[in-house]
């Protein structure tokens, strides 16, 4: 089927798309170059349609998420990719659409961040899908990432994200919470997550902090702009594409999310869980994403919980003991206002109830120790600049 490639009401370019497995079969006229999604490679006029097919098929479910194959078989279909165009590739993420060239149809009257929505899909992985046919399978979830069961619900007229978690712990949810404190003490920009519980399960519940203006623009797409040329420094590279793109104050955003990263021993920062956030109108950089996504962190996974089990780090060292060389400036931390925290992170984890005391005190004890050990590393760099009261440093 022939489709225009849309980035809100802009046309970007001619696209065909098999309607068997939603694959992008052919690009025609392009419109607009600039529109493009960041990262296309543009050879002799036209995009990359490897690229384009990979980014088309990257906005889909993975095959990794929970309850994946029998969610499909009740939606009545083959693929997530068969998905992307129930609901037009529409997403509460960026502005990006394909419009049917034989039916078209207008941005305002059904782009998900003004108009309400289906929430059969989301229902279907959380295995809740109501028994009634034909389902109504336009929705952003279907172009939603991760593994973990998530779903979009709007709640008095705005949208929420809410996310499971996984066994046997389901401690992801409150994860999320406790990172959420964590930078709210440290002053790091971040996107508030609270907890609820639905049928006796944690879930998370963040508000979408894009809106039909904007847009996030991923790291992976964002490390795409420019050919690595020093693999042993990733980080470097990643800070070099965003000072080609124009988007400010990386370094300084992205060193507090590996701080972060650090001190809850997060296994998961793979290049979708941050970015950059543009106008989607006029392609501003407007700056860095707030940090969202920090769930599978806190030895969420492991049985034996203890500081020094810290899982490999992501994205840009294999450890957190080797990324958290990459800042060179800690004069924005003060780890003294993380003193208590492991209250605030006992009560959190209390309202789950497949997380027992043991565990619980052992979360604690193992945070304590990574504040202390980032403590000491950041007085070893720099003695004079560390609050002399800090607790950790006794």
């Amino acid at each position: 089927m022939n489709y225009i490639l849309m980035h809100r009401k802009i046309p970007v370019a001619e696209i065909v798309i098999r309607e068997k497995k939603a694959r992008i079969s052919a690009i025609g006229n392009v419109f607009n170059r600039e529109h493009l999604p960041i990262g296309i490679t543009i050879q002799d006029g036209k995009p990359d349609i490897d690229d384009l097919e990979d980014w088309w098929q990257g906005r889909s479910i993975p095959a990794s998420r929970q309850n994946f194959r029998k969610a499909l078989e009740d939606m009545g279909v083959s693929s997530s990719s068969q998905l992307l165009t129930k609901c037009f590739g529409l997403s509460l993420s960026d502005q990006y659409w394909v419009n049917p060239i034989d039916s078209p149809l207008e941005w305002e009257k059904i782009n998900f961040f003004d108009n309400s929505f289906s929430e059969d899909v989301g229902n279907a992985f959380f295995q809740t899908i109501p028994k009634r046919h034909p389902l109504n399978l336009c929705a952003p979830d279907n172009t939603s990432d991760g593994v973990l069961k998530k779903k979009w619900r709007i709640i008095d007229g705005k949208r929420y994200l809410i996310k499971g978690g996984s066994d046997p712990s389901h401690q992801e949810p409150c994860n999320e919470a406790i990172a959420t404190l964590i930078m709210r003490r440290l002053k790091i920009d971040h996107v508030p997550y609270g907890v609820i519980l639905e049928d006796g399960f944690p879930y998370s519940v963040c508000e979408n902090f894009i809106d039909r203006n904007t847009e996030l623009v991923s790291g992976f797409y964002i490390h795409n702009v420019k050919r690595i040329e020093n693999a042993d420094n990733f980080y470097k590279h990643f800070l070099e594409c965003c000072s080609i793109l124009g988007i400010q104050n990386a370094k300084e955003n992205f060193d507090k999310m590996l701080a972060l990263d650090y001190l809850i021993a997060n296994k998961d920062r793979h290049m979708n869980n941050f970015g950059a956030i543009r106008n989607a109108k006029t392609l501003e950089w407007i700056g860095i994403a707030p940090v969202f996504d920090s769930g599978t962190s806190l030895w969420h996974n492991q049985f034996n919980v203890q500081a020094e089990n810290a899982p490999c780090s992501e994205p840009f060292r294999s450890t957190h003991d080797e990324q958290i060389k990459d800042i060179t400036d800690f004069s924005w931390i003060d780890l003294s206002a993380l003193v208590g925290m492991e209250d605030d992170i006992a009560d959190i984890l209390s309202t789950s109830p497949y997380i027992d005391k043991k565990r619980i005190d052992d979360i604690c004890s193992a945070f304590n120790a990574r504040v202390k050990s980032l403590s000491q590393y950041v007085r070893s760099l720099q003695p004079k600049k560390i609050v002399v009261h800090n607790p950790y440093l006794r």
